[in-house]
């Protein structure tokens, strides 16, 4: 048997757009040659508490098969229409705990989030994208509910900042083989003489949009990441930096995860 290059683990939430997640999830798992584990968290305080620890249990025991019902259904319709393979996992307890856990037990190259539109997935409150940031330094897909990456068709793919160094990892040139080209590079800089141009790049087939950083900036790449039809957004988040100008920080991230209308691929750190 042939053994999965990747490994990815989806962090869902079980709400309607868990299946668009997996759809995006599946849709790269076929691309790069990766294997795929589902993993769910129940918060500890939605399990409701009882007096009486028989009572207690039989609810504890209702919600577990409850949600394993519920998971298997969401995973076999995705499985089967896309002939892939996808373990499940779930527990109760604390969620970011949990999730911790998770991780490093499966010990992913790529985890998956999704994401509502203008909205942070929450699961209790929590902002687990900005926690996953922060605990994981592997490669991130943040998928976007209504702009679904579809499987076996070629990706529309834009590339911000840094293109050179995010290109160059081994998961990229393995996407490079199912995309569309040329492709978009975004570059927001301090100051520039050439302004919502395209440029053709020497080195790699591509058109470079360049935009100066202001207050408007994101809003506009927004309009140019529509008109291009990406579909796939990939940002470099070394933290070191490259000794290009144009650098990507957290602060950027976090306000593009909830501006863009688009899927988002986060380089590993």
């Amino acid at each position: 048997m042939k053994k999965n290059k990747y490994k990815i683990l989806v962090l869902a939430d079980l709400k309607k757009s868990t299946s668009t997640t997996l759809k995006s999830t599946v849709s790269l798992a076929k691309m790069i040659g990766a294997e795929v584990d589902f993993f769910y968290v129940k918060s500890a305080s939605e399990i409701v508490e009882r007096d009486n620890q028989l009572s207690a249990i039989r609810v504890i025991n209702q919600d577990y098969t409850a949600t394993d019902k519920k998971i298997k259904k969401i995973i076999q319709s995705v499985s089967e229409n896309h002939q892939i393979n996808i373990n499940y996992s779930f527990a109760f307890g604390n969620v970011k705990n949990e999730i911790s856990s998770c991780i490093k037990e499966k010990q992913p190259d790529i985890i998956v989030l999704g994401k509502k539109k203008n909205n942070l997935l929450n699961l209790n409150g929590d902002k687990i994208i900005q926690f996953v940031l922060k605990q994981f330094s592997g490669t991130i897909l943040i998928a976007d509910a209504n702009n679904t990456l579809e499987p076996d068709v070629k990706l529309s793919l834009g590339v911000l900042n840094n293109i050179e160094t995010t290109l160059s990892t081994s998961l990229a040139q393995d996407l490079l083989a199912h995309i569309q080209t040329p492709v978009k590079s975004f570059k927001i800089v301090k100051k520039a003489k050439v302004l919502d141009e395209a440029i053709f790049s020497t080195n790699i087939n591509t058109i470079e949009y360049v935009f100066e950083e202001n207050d408007h900036t994101i809003a506009n790449l927004s309009n140019y990441i529509s008109k291009n039809n990406i579909n796939l957004l990939c940002i470099d988040r070394l933290e070191n930096g490259s000794k290009n100008k144009s650098k990507t920080t957290t602060q950027d991230i976090k306000s593009i995860i909830k501006k863009l209308n688009v899927s988002l691929l986060l380089t590993g750190k």
